[in-house]
């Protein structure tokens, strides 16, 4: 068995997936093309492994460091490190240091983090309704 290059109608028909201008849309495809820049934004926040256990533990209140290891106690120390840099950077989790000796740590959500977990409720809802 070879390999056949597919027929070059066939790649026409597909253009339009790969073209660098995509084909003039309707008012409700363009309605559909605005949210998509909005769902990709939330798919790279979720994109950290442990995303959407932090945020949920996070919203019970403030955390150091040590108490959100033992409380989601299958993530590695460095997997909740990278974790809570990525939700720092996009804004879902405050990292505020306190000047005691040693340093003291604490993460919790900011506004856009607490309002983030509404999302995830929504999720549970869905995926309850939808379970087989």
């Amino acid at each position: 068995m070879s390999y056949q290059k597919p027929s070059s109608a066939a790649n026409e028909d597909l253009g339009h997936l790969f073209a660098a201008q995509p084909p003039r849309a309707t008012s409700a495809e363009n309605k559909q093309e605005d949210i998509q820049p909005n769902i990709c934004e939330v798919l790279q926040i979720l994109g950290a492994k442990w995303s959407f256990i932090v945020i949920a533990q996070l919203y019970r209140g403030p955390q150091r460091f040590k108490q959100l290891l033992r409380n989601i106690a299958v993530v590695r120390t460095q997997s909740l490190t990278d974790t809570l840099r990525h939700l720092e950077k996009t804004g879902v989790v405050r990292r505020e240091v306190f000047p005691t000796v040693p340093v003291t740590v604490e993460y919790s959500l900011t506004d856009k983090g607490m309002d983030f977990h509404g999302v995830l409720e929504e999720m549970d809802r869905w995926a309850g309704k939808w379970k087989s």
